[in-house]
């Protein structure tokens, strides 16, 4: 089925449900034959009326919508909506916040925070391939997210003045493959050189050349890499080695946090990190020329299997893994 290419043509396009429903078979099952999430029985019949779908095999759920199995499951938000409250969050650079959106589709502010929350575990991805290789090449580099010390209230200030930057802040790791133009991005509990080391390891293959900058976490780095430093007091750049692809990833996130979200809680944050990345990695470039129906269709392929309910989303309960 065609995607929507601008977000005009997306709105238009699924404010009929039955367009709405046709494109969710489709991404959802790749031979456009709907299955039970319940028993994968492909004897079905859909109930136009109802605009649900009927099993006829033998177990208590036989009926069943489209959003069962997918993050937008157990939501009375229509589809007419869902659509393109994900298409406005994997197409706006910057992303949109839940007040943004709860006057776009007039859903409440609530509402549309747990979407945003919802979508979010979508397009999360939890398997990533090793970077680099032999000749390959890759930039590691952390930052910090937290209030301003000057913006903090005078007994915190006090009690921090006298230490770095890192003090009080959440801590984001980031690898980069240059040769991929992909990005690994994840909160850690602190920047120590066990934690460093060990995302590297598990992140990178063996030979790969290392650039960072010269943060004393990234000494004495494993044998198997070839590990080069570029001391930012005195340059940011030194022939190849250097972490300005990461840099702007820090940017545009940071933008994002700033200027979108302004606040967010650091038991939040690896989401909104993930909502970056997945923006950074299926980014329009010349060797990959996607655009925002492309990124788009790939967000709603991602939507089955993962679940988050208003329980765990508030940490009242661990989120369901299936």
């Amino acid at each position: 089925m065609e995607t929507p290419k601008t977000l005009q043509a997306a709105i238009q396009h699924f404010s009929d449900y039955e367009n709405c429903r046709k494109f969710m078979v489709a991404v959802r099952w790749l031979d456009e034959v709907v299955r039970c999430p319940h028993c994968n029985s492909e004897k079905v019949t859909y109930l136009a009326k109802a605009k649900l779908y009927r099993c006829y095999g033998d177990h208590p759920k036989q009926k069943f919508s489209l959003k069962v199995g997918t993050v937008f499951e157990d939501s009375p938000i229509a589809l007419e909506k869902w659509l393109p409250a994900v298409w406005l969050v994997v197409n706006c650079k910057n992303g949109i916040s839940s007040y943004e959106l709860h006057r776009a589709l007039g859903v409440t502010q609530k509402s549309a925070w747990f979407m945003l929350h919802r979508i979010r575990l979508a397009i999360q991805s939890k398997s990533f391939a090793k970077m680099g290789g032999p000749g390959g090449e890759v930039e590691c580099d952390e930052t910090f997210v937290g209030g301003s010390l000057k913006n903090m209230h005078a007994k915190r200030r006090a009690l921090w003045k006298h230490q770095r930057g890192s003090v009080g802040k959440a801590v984001i790791m980031g690898i980069l493959d240059r040769e991929k133009k992909q990005i690994h991005a994840k909160v850690i509990p602190a920047p120590t050189r066990a934690i460093l080391h060990g995302e590297i390891k598990e992140r990178v293959h063996a030979g790969t050349s290392v650039y960072t900058d010269d943060a004393i976490a990234y000494y004495e780095m494993d044998k198997a890499y070839s590990h080069q430093v570029c001391n930012h007091i005195d340059q940011y750049v030194n022939g190849r080695v250097h972490t300005n692809g990461l840099e702007n990833f820090w940017s545009l996130l940071k933008r994002s946090v700033k200027g979108t979200y302004v606040s967010v809680e650091p038991f939040h944050l690896s989401r909104y990190v993930d909502e970056q990345v997945f923006r950074f990695n299926n980014r329009a470039t010349k060797d990959n020329p996607l655009n925002d129906g492309d990124r788009f269709h790939l967000a709603l392929s991602q939507i089955a299997g993962k679940r988050l309910t208003y329980a765990e989303v508030t940490g009242k309960v661990q989120e369901t893994s299936f």
